[in-house]
């Protein structure tokens, strides 16, 4: 069964264009993910469409209320006849990672509430089981441009979606940690020459010196990564590094 992601947003123009568009847009085109969004507007059932209101025990901003976004995500189980898990982006959740979007892309079925003002009703979460996501420890007006971030990282991982299936070998946060330097033509620009070791057909040469140079960059640029074994490979756990 193909994966199919629906998203909840106050704003659907604000993403439609990007799913339309790129490896997203080819990978629906081919039928390797069904991809809808749905304007959270429409499952307010008062003459104004309210989605929001101030919260309980004060404090600035507003919050989406509950019962549009339940409602949203009970119309689109019943529909789909499915029990799609249901993502939550917020800044509270648990950071994204490669591996996260490796776990999301064996599923089924995806339903993801996109966060805005304040925040949504906890009751929300505690009622449809809401898995909460941040793509950072940073604060965003809104929960599109996550979304969009989930979505493609998740996507991609597809069997059939990328042309060259043996490029998310080099993919940062795969195999490395970090991917490796690459390069193209020219062999020199700027007086900087490419690499020799790339130029000379070795191929054990150029995979040593490609995992040297990921794990050299990684370690220069983001140490707090060498704190966590499960993203280090398994020659660097074999060795003691961590």
């Amino acid at each position: 069964m193909k994966l199919r992601i629906d998203i909840v947003t106050l704003f659907p123009e604000a993403i439609r264009p990007y799913l339309a568009t790129s490896i997203l847009g080819k990978a629906q085109e081919r039928g390797l993910v069904f991809i809808k969004v749905h304007n959270l507007r429409s499952f307010s059932r008062d003459r104004y469409r309210t989605v929001d209101d101030y919260p309980f025990g004060g404090g600035p901003g507003m919050v989406l209320k509950p019962e549009p976004l339940v409602r949203a995500v009970r119309f689109i189980s019943e529909y789909t006849q499915s029990q799609p898990l249901v993502v939550v982006t917020s800044p509270q959740g648990e950071l994204f990672t490669q591996s996260i979007a490796r776990e999301l892309a064996t599923k089924n079925h995806l339903l993801i509430l996109c966060g805005r003002y304040q925040g949504i009703d906890e009751r929300v979460i505690e009622i449809t089981g809401a898995r909460e996501i941040s793509i950072g420890d940073y604060v965003l007006s809104g929960g599109e441009l996550p979304a969009l971030v989930i979505v493609e990282a998740v996507v991609r991982l597809i069997p059939g979606v990328l042309g060259d299936e043996e490029s998310l070998r080099y993919d940062s946060f795969s195999e490395w940690v970090f991917g490796p330097p690459q390069y193209t033509r020219p062999r020199v620009f700027c007086g900087l020459a490419v690499p020799e070791v790339l130029l000379s057909g070795n191929h054990a040469r150029i995979e040593k010196w490609r995992k040297e140079k990921a794990l050299e960059k990684a370690r220069r640029v983001r140490p707090d990564l060498f704190q966590h074994p499960a993203l280090h490979p398994p020659c660097e756990r074999e060795r003691g590094v961590v």
